[in-house]
């Protein structure tokens, strides 16, 4: 695990997330644990050692822009660096395909593993996807087993709390036409 030189709780309108950071960006985000202490103890657990601080303007702006993202104000956060020294190569490349989907649109898992030209992984992208790090920056929550069902969840709350994430965003099922030809 890459070590965290800090991390923050700060307040979203579906609960506290959690932000933690590094020499090489942003090392884990937490969706809410229920109240402020669960996601507390959630990034003690995740990122020992770390103290919980103040983070730096920059990842500031970043927490205060996944906020604004959990409440409507459409982001795709791409520019926000994501230190993935510790993630596998394929996961990686499911995460760069993940970020791709705008707010407000989703994908299958079947879709995200014909994008990754290996159709037949769709299981294997739905496993990467449940161990992501990053969420909502890496928006999980946007990919779906299939178009009328959301499939697992890993965070708090389970599917509940990604129908939640796509109904904030008013999302569309299915991917802006023409993102992916």
């Amino acid at each position: 695990m890459t070590a965290a030189q800090g991390f923050c709780v700060f307040d979203t309108a579906i609960g506290p997330c959690g932000l933690a950071w590094g020499e090489r960006g942003i090392v884990g985000v937490q969706l809410p644990e229920g109240e402020r202490e669960g996601t507390r103890a959630r990034m003690r657990k995740r990122f020992p050692g770390a103290p919980e601080t103040q983070p730096p303007e920059l990842l500031q702006s970043v927490a205060m822009r996944v906020a604004a993202l959990l409440s409507g104000h459409p982001d795709p956060l791409l520019d926000v660096a994501l230190d993935m020294t510790q993630v596998s190569a394929f996961h990686q490349r499911v995460y760069g395909i993940t970020r791709a989907i705008p707010p407000g649109r989703t994908l299958t898992y079947g879709e995200v593993a014909e994008q990754l030209g290996e159709p037949g992984a769709a299981r294997a992208v739905g496993q990467a996807l449940g161990h992501n790090p990053f969420a909502p920056i890496v928006p999980c929550h946007r990919v779906l087993a299939a178009r009328t069902g959301g499939g697992g969840f890993s965070a708090e709350g389970g599917v509940a709390t990604k129908l939640r994430m796509l109904q904030i965003e008013k999302a569309q099922l299915g991917p802006e036409p023409g993102l992916f030809d």
